[in-house]
């Protein structure tokens, strides 16, 4: 997978210029600091958005496809990936490396990611690149040529790459068994890098298949953000990228998924190679795509007032208060096109057990769920996610992944650039219903990551 993750300084000036833009929407709600988008459709169906931002003479051009690990075939786990790797194999007309030759020439960069519902492909280069960038992009998506052996020696990669990412890392160990405990029935519960016995079977027609069916135009997005405009971009796109024609329909994304949770889930992973021994817990709950109402936006509050930094209510408890964990905090993966998790997570103390540490996890939830959250944990929350919403308009990267990720899992535009305007409403009654609904521990795994050979120690209250 090719990693070259790109580092943009912002100016002070810059980050003046978002903070009044904060400020602004936080007084105002009718005032909006995202960018004025466009989006339209080619005829063979390719969704195009053109995000302008003209302080540089830089753009970042991103193709998405609507198809990731949980689209895979049973026991083929890890072929989104793969695929993504072969990707940069070469096609008949730009043999393996002109494309990356050509824009490490230009000063460009390049990129490309899997996830569960998507696969990305992205580069930034300065404006006048842009067509060339589309033309290559437009040629992978229907002329890879792969072989045998060049499909051998990749799979070799990626096992490696599996070695380096979760074998030899005991936290993702436990973080990969947590989640395939908690989806019994949804295809989120295999590893987006595949299971290792089954990358180990992966060949030249597996890949080329699941190329045929789902590297299509009709089931790709396309994000362009930079110093272009929406005449520009059509253009250049109805050139390259128009020109490839429909394979057949794909058909709607039909997954299997959860039966209701009913029992708690527990998870205990033991390696030698553990210093600090640490907790993790997932819960089961709505996504952006499957929320009713405000719940989404509601959980996306919660993990921030439970667990969103110093001033959270887990690590003032935790680690400030307690000196219970080193580190602990909340997470919600809001942008799936299935049912997600809400997580919270510790890592003990010198002298600590993960049993005290739980304990006092629980105690801090059970708090919340009785005495709610509080005006100012609630105005604190929402005012540091509209600003990170303000800063993202900073990068080009971020700013156009906020769009690939939301199209290619159910979302719209709209509903990005109303995303501020979502958390301003939210009430504290409706932080404190999602966690009454669903912070309940029969929606839950928790998982212990401790040494090998260490005693458990009974669970205090």
């Amino acid at each position: 997978m090719r990693r070259n993750l790109e580092s943009i300084t912002l100016s002070v000036l810059t980050r003046f210029t978002a903070l009044v833009a904060v400020c602004l929407a936080l007084s105002a709600p009718t005032v909006s600091a995202a960018p004025a988008v466009t989006q339209f459709k080619l005829a063979n169906g390719l969704s195009v958005v053109v995000v302008p931002d003209h302080r540089t003479p830089v753009v970042t051009h991103m193709l998405w496809y609507r198809v990731g690990a949980a689209d895979e075939v049973n026991g083929k786990s890890g072929i989104a990936h793969f695929l993504e790797h072969l990707l940069f194999k070469g096609t008949a007309k730009n043999p393996a490396g002109r494309f990356s030759q050509q824009l490490a020439a230009v000063g460009g960069q390049e990129n490309a990611f899997t996830s569960y519902d998507y696969t990305g492909y992205f580069q930034r280069t300065s404006r006048e690149h842009l067509g060339t960038l589309m033309e290559f992009e437009a040629d992978r998506m229907t002329g890879l040529v792969l072989t045998d052996d060049v499909v051998a020696s990749e799979r070799n990669v990626i096992l490696e790459e599996r070695n380096q990412r979760i074998d030899n890392e005991p936290s993702a160990r436990l973080g990969e068994q947590l989640q395939a405990a908690q989806y019994l029935n949804h295809p989120y519960h295999r590893p987006t890098i595949g299971w290792r016995h089954e990358m180990e079977t992966l060949d030249r027609e597996d890949a080329l298949n699941f190329y045929r069916r789902y590297y299509q135009p009709d089931n790709a997005v396309l994000i362009v953000a930079g110093d272009v405009t929406a005449d520009e971009v059509k253009a250049l796109a109805e050139k390259t990228y128009g020109k490839i024609e429909r394979r057949g329909a794909i058909g709607p994304r039909v997954r299997p998924q959860e039966p209701p949770q009913i029992a708690e889930r527990r998870v205990t992973f033991a390696d030698l190679r553990v210093t600090q021994p640490s907790l993790q817990r997932s819960y089961l709950v709505p996504s952006y795509t499957t929320a009713k109402d405000d719940e989404a936006e509601a959980l996306d509050l919660l993990a921030y007032v439970l667990g969103g930094g110093s001033n959270s209510r887990l690590y003032r408890a935790l680690v400030v208060e307690k000196r219970l964990a080193t580190n602990t905090g909340a997470w919600f993966q809001g942008t799936s096109l299935d049912d997600t998790r809400f997580g919270v997570y510790a890592t003990a103390a010198a002298g600590s057990s993960l049993e005290r540490v739980e304990s006092a996890i629980d105690a801090e939830i059970e708090r919340l769920l009785d005495k709610g959250v509080t005006s100012e944990e609630l105005e604190r929350s929402k005012s540091r996610m509209i600003a990170d919403y303000v800063y993202a308009q900073d990068n080009q990267s971020t700013l156009a992944r906020q769009y690939g990720a939301a199209l290619t899992t159910g979302s719209s535009v709209e509903a990005v650039l109303a995303r501020p305007e979502r958390l301003r409403a939210v009430t504290a009654d409706q932080v404190r219903e999602a966690a009454r609904r669903y912070l309940d521990k029969r929606r839950s795994v928790t998982g212990y990551l401790i040494r090998e050979g260490t005693p458990r120690e009974e669970k205090k209250s």
